[in-house]
């Protein structure tokens, strides 16, 4: 059983950071493949962030230079950093996991993933 648990969220003003944390257990590999989608309130659920096996990151052009996926140490974990935030990336964060390897190039569709967390909520004020 594989277990996915996000945290980190909370309210910051436009231009503030936040650092996200998803937190895995069970039966993971450190490389599979994994990523952050989140979900604004009226709006389908849209792929921000994904790290492949090999480490190397992809992002959605509304995040690129803003945003910065990476695993932590024992790579059990699973980290995004927002700066600049603003209120347009207001939504609920959630992170997956594939279950898979994968090398290359971005993994934004919600059926590549297997496993989601619960999510962890980020709301930015103008």
């Amino acid at each position: 059983q594989v277990q996915l648990v996000e945290s980190g969220g909370g309210s910051v003003q436009a231009g503030g950071s936040l650092r996200l944390s998803c937190a895995a257990s069970g039966y993971i590999d450190s490389s599979y493949c994994m990523g952050w989608f989140r979900q604004a309130p009226g709006k389908e659920r849209e792929g921000v962030a994904n790290i492949d096996s090999k480490g190397q990151p992809s992002y959605v052009d509304s995040v690129k230079g803003r945003f910065t996926i990476s695993k932590g140490n024992a790579k059990s974990t699973l980290y995004l950093q927002m700066n600049s935030l603003k209120p347009e990336d207001t939504a609920m964060y959630y992170c997956g996991t594939s279950l898979t390897f994968c090398w290359g190039g971005s993994r934004f569709a919600e059926y590549e993933y297997k496993y989601w967390g619960q999510g962890t909520q980020v709301t930015v004020s103008s």
